[in-house]
């Protein structure tokens, strides 16, 4: 009988090692799962899981923007600009300094969930803040342009690789050449904020 006993308990403390070494082995998995993920990621999470939630992101120049997301591309987000404000807006993903969450933890808890697999026929996710720039170009939509240094207002001409070119000119106006003040070309490195 005391064998019997012996070998049970060998039994139950093997059990209770194996099951200790599985939870060792899921708990390193999901700290690799996140230490893999990057902003752009954490981001979708939180625009699939975050109830509808405003993000609050701090710019690279210190400016705050409250944004509901609503589109991903490979380098940019989108979004409506939560009021007293509103309009439209696309903020480059490397323009993004801080992500402002609250202190009851909601929004991190949205962060950290897994992100489903993107479709790899969406075409949004494949597509490059170049490309999204150049349909408000060729929409001639008048834009303000969060730039270091402030704000410039008016409608993007040219959209290269990795710059634009502005006609500088006052929203109320259209685009026309007596109204044009000036041209700008600028580095799409440099561009914090396009709205509309």
């Amino acid at each position: 009988m005391r064998w019997e006993h012996l070998f049970d308990d060998l039994e139950s403390q093997l059990q209770q090692e194996l099951a200790a070494e599985d939870d060792d082995l899921r708990i390193e998995e999901e700290r690799l799962r996140r230490a893999r993920l990057g902003l752009r990621e954490r981001l979708l999470a939180h625009h699939q899981h975050g109830g509808g939630a405003p993000l609050r992101l701090v710019l690279a120049d210190g400016s705050d923007l409250a944004l509901r997301t609503d589109g991903f591309g490979r380098d940019w987000l989108s979004g409506v600009v939560a009021a007293p404000i509103g309009g439209r807006c696309i903020v480059p993903i490397g323009a993004i300094a801080q992500v402002v969450l609250e202190a009851s933890g909601g929004g991190a808890a949205a962060m950290d969930r897994p992100v489903p697999e993107e479709d790899p026929s969406a075409l949004t996710a494949r597509l490059g803040l170049p490309f999204v720039l150049r349909d408000l170009a060729r929409r001639r939509r008048p834009v303000r342009l969060l730039v270091p240094g402030g704000e410039l207002t008016g409608t993007l001409d040219r959209v290269g690789r990795d710059h634009l070119d502005l006609a500088v000119h006052a929203l109320d106006e259209p685009r026309r050449d007596r109204s044009v003040r000036g041209r700008r070309l600028i580095a799409l490195a440099q561009l914090l904020r396009v709205r509309w």
